[in-house]
């Protein structure tokens, strides 16, 4: 009687969950599946040339440092179609599918790389801005994101209608950053840049047409079958090939990914725990390979620090499990200490981050506080910089913008309130219309209706 009951129970529950997680519900006929998926593989006419205009937006975005214009560069790129193409070939056995993706974003690539190449050649600004930076790595946070960003993306499209999930999922996989970084590196000579931007790039790409093949299995998508069996064998035989090709390199950079991220942690926690000192600061650190060692090199500055006491900081490697490691400690400035300014600039900020949360530790009351502060901060400032590129782009004229919200006080009607004073200055003062048109528009880039423009 119990056993019947729980029987009961766990078929109810199990029906329970088959009709939550049922993606058969609104999914949309197989063929216009395919069709769909197979329009957006080829690379010619309307396709390329937002390939390109896309290249050129997020390489401007990068170099400028505007998280808003890169991800606009994102929803408009095509990139997604070639990929999730190569994924749905492999799920059906379609080897001309396979074929026909592989080509087409190869062209992409290629496209991709050069235009942002050509635009960074001819760019006056060549410094690495942190949004590039962020993209020369990738990172075990990046594989998972590649992987149900485009579990995400194969769901959408298999639906019968639109959905607004592509568009996130176009920004979250983000392919385009990491292609335009790698144009970046070709540009300016920097191939490590290169290799690990478009390394990135590569590993987004196949985790997103590996979910793309786990969905249209799970699907249950009806596979290819040739009427010679002989040249069916043969395709399957190319199909192997190319997954086995493509899967088994990208297996082992997520594993050497997810290595790296843990020897990083190990490395963080003795970083901090053997290397703070009360009168000296550690700048950057950055683990290479130098020969057949692996080398921790460490930058520090201030009072110089005994070897004594490095000398016992490495014995001390092996107790966070860092056996084949070697430390190597550079202190003071001089010319043959050759320092990435970039690599300077991000290590001072951790390190002023880590400081601060030592500082404030087991402080819940002073983090709330805080944490209430800035995002007070946050919900009433602007972001000017974007805004005023954003307006220079609109008027050529333009010298100098700025704009902020502030507290002001009507005397005559007794009311206190905030308004958001914008100040422009022309060099040709722009015409009453034109004055208008741009107080609209700060209107709505700001959703802000109460806007005192000043001009000059």
């Amino acid at each position: 009687m119990i056993i019947n009951k729980k029987l009961r129970l766990f078929s109810a529950f199990r029906e329970f969950l088959k009709d939550r997680f049922n993606l058969e519900e609104d999914k949309a006929n197989e063929n216009e599946i395919i069709d769909s998926i197979k329009k957006g593989v080829e690379f010619r006419g309307i396709n390329l040339w937002v390939l390109i205009f896309a290249i050129f937006i997020a390489s401007i975005g990068l170099n400028v440092n505007s998280t808003a214009v890169i991800i606009g560069a994102m929803l408009i790129s095509p990139l997604m179609g070639p990929i999730m193409g190569i994924g749905l070939g492999i799920g059906i056995n379609d080897f001309d599918l396979i074929k026909k993706a592989y080509k087409n974003l190869a062209i992409a690539t290629v496209i991709g790389v050069s235009t942002s190449a050509v635009y960074f050649l001819i760019s006056p600004i060549s410094d690495a801005q942190s949004e590039l930076l962020a993209r020369t790595t990738p990172t075990i946070w990046d594989v998972m994101i590649a992987l149900f960003g485009g579990l995400a993306g194969i769901v959408a499209t298999t639906r019968k209608s639109i959905s607004n999930v592509i568009p996130g999922v176009a920004i979250a996989t983000a392919l385009m950053p990491p292609l335009c970084t790698a144009g970046f590196g070709l540009a300016t000579g920097n191939f490590s840049f290169f290799f690990g931007a478009f390394y990135l790039y590569f590993i987004n790409s196949v985790f997103i047409s590996l979910s793309s093949f786990i969905i249209v299995r799970f699907l249950k998508f009806q596979k290819k079958t040739l009427l010679d069996s002989s040249r069916e064998r043969r395709v399957r035989r190319y199909i192997l090939i190319v997954v086995t090709i493509t899967v088994i390199p990208s297996i082992v950079m997520a594993y050497n990914i997810v290595t790296k991220s843990f020897v990083d942690k190990k490395i963080q926690q003795f970083v901090n725990n053997e290397l703070t000192f009360d009168n000296a600061q550690l700048i950057s650190k950055n683990l290479k390979r130098v020969g057949d060692k692996n080398v921790l090199e460490v930058f520090i500055l201030g009072e110089i620090i005994s070897n004594d006491i490095i000398s016992q900081a490495e014995k001390k490697l092996k107790n966070y499990g860092l056996t084949d490691i070697e430390l190597k400690v550079k202190q003071g400035v001089g010319d043959n200490i050759k320092q990435d300014m970039s690599s300077l600039r991000v290590g001072v900020i951790e390190d002023l981050y880590r400081k601060n949360e030592d500082i404030i530790k087991n402080k819940d009351k002073k983090i709330s506080l805080i944490e209430n502060e800035v995002n007070r901060l946050k919900s009433e400032s602007f972001p000017v910089q974007d805004i005023s590129n954003e307006v220079k782009a609109l008027n050529k004229n333009l010298i100098e913008f700025t704009i902020s919200k502030n507290i002001y006080t009507d005397f005559a009607k007794q009311k206190t309130d905030t308004l958001a004073f914008a100040y422009a200055r022309f060099k040709k003062r722009p015409t009453s219309s034109e004055l208008k048109s741009l107080k609209e528009w700060l209107s709505v880039r700001t959703k802000n209706d109460n806007i005192k423009l000043i001009t000059q």
